[in-house]
């Protein structure tokens, strides 16, 4: 492979890759993706993806997920700045809403993505977001705020797409690019996303691209399998592979101010 990637999200603290962590980077580094950002879904997993970023010299982000939001405390905002302290961090996040599972109430999650909001905005961080069956909640609420940010894993309309370009979003794709069944949708709406506006992502473990050959015995992607993504996004833009890597190794360092690293 002749281009690096960089992995613009990863659950490397899920338990499908406990005591693996250098074998997973190893594979990863052999094939091009030389950077990843590791994600925080609660206080716990935030504080261990920062050690994993500190000690592979990668990046991570801290914060709580929709599904957390139950377990946030009065400390929350406490806690987070701690955590951001640190050069590894560098987003506030996976925060936002799911109104597709509703693990924890929709009041709650609502307050609590509010409260990161607010403070990504005082610490001028970017937030690193997570949306299901809620785009219009969920721009209602970002207009509240002046933050900057991704919105992971898009899987949404075509409404939803313009409702977070027009506020400066960047958009996240994962191996849900690759699904010849569910992602139907998403693959027709990729041109309308700008190139300068585009990161990829695994999402690992979850979303094994369906495009990868020959089927692997195992169901859990890895960072490794990234450039399948790359590979169906370049189809859909109908630009080479390397253009792709490019751009959103590009647009990963200026959104998340790391040109100068």
């Amino acid at each position: 492979m002749q281009y690096t990637l960089i992995d613009a999200g990863v659950n490397l603290t899920n338990h499908q890759f406990d005591g693996q962590h250098q074998e997973v980077l190893a594979r990863a580094k052999e094939v091009g993706v030389k950077h990843m950002l590791i994600i925080g879904c609660d206080i716990s997993s935030s504080e261990e993806s920062l050690a994993l970023a500190a000690h592979y010299n990668q990046y991570a982000t801290s914060g709580i997920h929709p599904h957390d939001a139950k377990t946030a405390t009065p400390e929350l905002e406490q806690q987070l700045t701690q955590l951001a302290q640190n050069e590894q961090v560098i987003a506030i996040g996976e925060c936002g809403l799911d109104y597709n599972r509703d693990f924890s109430p929709r009041d709650v999650q609502r307050d609590v993505f509010r409260r990161q909001l607010a403070l990504a905005e005082k610490l001028n961080l970017p937030v690193y977001l997570h949306e299901r069956d809620a785009s219009e909640d969920m721009l209602t609420i970002l207009k509240e705020f002046t933050v900057r940010g991704v919105l992971h894993c898009f899987t949404g309309n075509a409404q939803a797409l313009s409702g977070y370009l027009n506020l400066g979003l960047y958009i996240g794709i994962t191996g849900w690019v690759c699904d010849e069944r569910r992602g139907k949708e998403l693959q027709q709406l990729i041109p309308s996303i700008p190139i300068e506006r585009l990161l990829i992502e695994t999402d690992a473990p979850f979303l094994i691209p369906r495009t990868v050959k020959p089927k692997p015995k195992s169901r859990r992607n890895e960072p490794a399998l990234l450039h399948y993504v790359c590979d169906t996004l370049a189809q859909l833009y109908g630009i080479p592979a390397c253009d792709v890597a490019k751009h959103t190794s590009e647009n990963f360092n200026r959104l998340f101010g790391l040109e100068k690293k």
